[in-house]
């Protein structure tokens, strides 16, 4: 309702002070500047539905996240999205909107070589970049986008164009007769609606991603989660169907990553424990260590046996896996006799170091 109301107050400052401006020009005479059919369905079919729609069915965040931030209700209850201050931004925003309007269009049809010159001339080409700039605005303004969002903004300029070709034919008898056709037929003319509508709509667009990334309200943060958890919806769908693994739902794909690879880097430099750094010193776990043909046992405890044969040591890994809750034997070592193998019937075999890691 608060949008609704701005918007409501910008469009109308925007279109009827351009009246105000044209009368410096007509001496005061009361002429209008616009068609006066325009005029009377400004309010009525062309801007009237857009806002009408957003005032409906816009919504900051979905029903889940307002249940879930109950302090996403404070600032209406302490009437800080529509106020004085509020009123007053919207004012001078249509005020700014007028001014911008009305000068570039007089100054572009006035000095224009397509034979644009005429209030009948001025009047169609001033109304149809106000339209378009209006319809961008409330398209700017609009959070939550439905269908019927989409069909009255697209529809509102559409519907504005075939009205004004049907009202300005042979049928009518009117002042305006055939003005749209050499407006619309004008390079010119286009050249100064696009010129328009980007002057005034680059600084709106400025300052919003300017205040969302330097001061951003807590419904812009509860948005921008709520469009992560809506990317990671669309993820989970895309990895179920291509048959992937589905990710845990609390975690997102950029986390994730970034959690796999940390899990591949040593930690010891920032372990509270002993750590391993008698073994790094002395050699023992290197290939040409004293004691090398060793093998590893990654977090869990490694047992010795010696067959009945007394042949050598024989390991088994039977027992290899049992669980120790010391962190101090997180990592274990196990030594086989021989620096360069073992001797297996009669044959002597080089052993090779293995290291067997958790899954």
């Amino acid at each position: 309702m608060s949008k609704f109301l701005r918007y409501f107050f910008y469009k109308n400052f925007a279109f009827t002070l351009c009246h105000l401006w044209y009368a410096f020009f007509c001496g005061f005479t009361a002429q209008t500047v616009y068609d006066p059919w325009f005029i009377s369905f400004y309010n009525l079919f062309y801007t009237s539905l857009p806002i009408l729609a957003l005032g409906i069915f816009d919504q900051d965040v979905n029903a889940k996240n307002s249940i879930d931030f109950p302090k996403l209700y404070t600032p209406g209850h302490q009437n800080l999205l529509f106020n004085r201050q509020k009123f007053f931004r919207s004012m001078m925003h249509g005020v700014a909107t007028s001014l911008i309007l009305f000068f570039i269009a007089y100054g572009a049809f006035h000095y224009s070589v397509d034979d644009l010159q005429g209030i009948q001339a001025f009047g169609t080409g001033l109304a149809t970049i106000l339209i378009f700039t209006v319809t961008l605005q409330v398209a700017l303004d609009t959070s939550y986008w439905t269908y019927i969002n989409f069909i009255t903004i697209i529809g509102s300029v559409v519907f504005y164009l075939s009205l004004t070709l049907f009202m300005y034919s042979n049928l009518f008898a009117t002042s305006y007769l055939g003005s749209e056709k050499k407006v619309y037929s004008s390079p010119a003319f286009w050249f100064t609606l696009v010129l328009t509508v980007v002057i005034l709509m680059v600084p709106v667009v400025a300052a919003r991603f300017f205040l969302i990334d330097t001061r951003p309200t807590l419904s812009d943060r509860v948005r921008l989660r709520q469009k992560n958890e809506s990317k990671l919806k669309r993820f989970q769908v895309s990895a179920h169907v291509a048959g992937l693994t589905r990710p845990s739902a609390s975690v997102t794909p950029t986390a994730r990553r970034r959690k796999n690879r940390r899990s591949m880097r040593s930690s010891y430099a920032f372990s509270h424990e002993k750590g391993f750094g008698d073994l790094i010193t002395t050699g023992t776990n290197m290939p040409g260590g004293k004691e090398s043909g060793s093998v590893r046992l990654w977090g869990k405890k490694a047992r010795r046996r010696t067959d009945q044969n007394g042949a050598g040591a024989v390991i088994t890994l039977a027992n290899a896996f049992v669980e120790e809750s010391s962190p101090e034997k997180e990592m274990q070592e196990v030594r086989i006799v021989g620096a360069t193998g073992d001797q297996v019937d009669g044959v002597l075999r080089p052993v090779v170091p293995v290291q067997i890691t958790s899954l």
